[in-house]
């Protein structure tokens, strides 16, 4: 059981560090936000702090909105970000292991 906790929280601090390289660049963002909800979304990834990531997407009329996520929401499969210059999933090993 602590072996697995502590893989998780490796996992969460790779995450992290891998946003980190990813602030100032544009991404999708696609959220499970429950109830057979999915938003999806693209915007340039802003901050990423200790336990968050914001991303600011552009929306109507030229406004500007920010959501923030937590990087246990990647971990856990209810967000996925996609780099948009690539167009490549950035955790595909998570989404694996989600499905199995």
């Amino acid at each position: 059981m602590d072996e697995e906790i502590i893989e998780q929280v490796q996992t969460v601090s790779s995450i992290h560090e891998t946003l980190t390289g990813y602030t100032g660049k544009r991404l999708r963002i696609r959220a499970n936000m429950g109830r057979s909800k999915i938003v999806e979304r693209e915007g340039v990834l802003t901050q990423a702090h200790p336990s968050l990531f914001i991303i600011e997407t552009t929306e109507r009329r030229g406004r500007k909105a920010r959501q923030s996520y937590q990087y246990v929401d990647v971990l856990t499969g209810m967000v996925e970000l996609t780099d948009l210059d690539t167009n490549e999933l950035l955790f595909p090993e998570i989404k694996e292991e989600v499905l199995q």
